[in-house]
């Protein structure tokens, strides 16, 4: 491009804003320029307040998730010892019954369910 073709652009578009400015008054696009700055300072307030919440968020977790994870290991543990005590219990109880039959009451002879929701499962 030479410079004529470039200086008839620029003087089409100079042209083409004016044109533009006079289709919407200057007092509207000065209300909208203050309420686009309203709102700005709103979403900044407000991203400034979400990025705080976020940091606490964040460290109550790092405070709290040791804590839960070897609270975790501690139920699960305890789980597995009683799971085991309750297996040992019935096995003493199966010997016991089949040495001394009448060593238990006919109603704790019933075979007992265990109704227990089972947590591991989903449901």
């Amino acid at each position: 491009m030479d410079q004529s073709e470039e200086q008839s652009i620029k003087e089409a578009s100079e042209e083409v804003s004016r044109e533009f400015t006079t289709l919407i008054d200057a007092q509207d696009l000065e209300s909208l320029k203050q309420l686009q700055h309203l709102i700005l300072g709103r979403l900044q307030d407000s991203n400034a307040v979400l990025s705080h919440f976020n940091e606490y968020s964040e460290n109550c977790f790092a405070a709290v998730s040791s804590d839960f994870s070897k609270s975790t290991r501690l139920l699960k543990s305890m789980k597995s010892d009683l799971d085991y005590i309750f297996q040992k219990l019935r096995s003493m109880k199966a010997k016991i019954s089949a040495t001394y039959p009448d060593a238990f009451a006919d109603s704790s002879r019933r075979e007992v369910f265990d109704r227990r929701p089972d947590l591991e499962m989903p449901q």
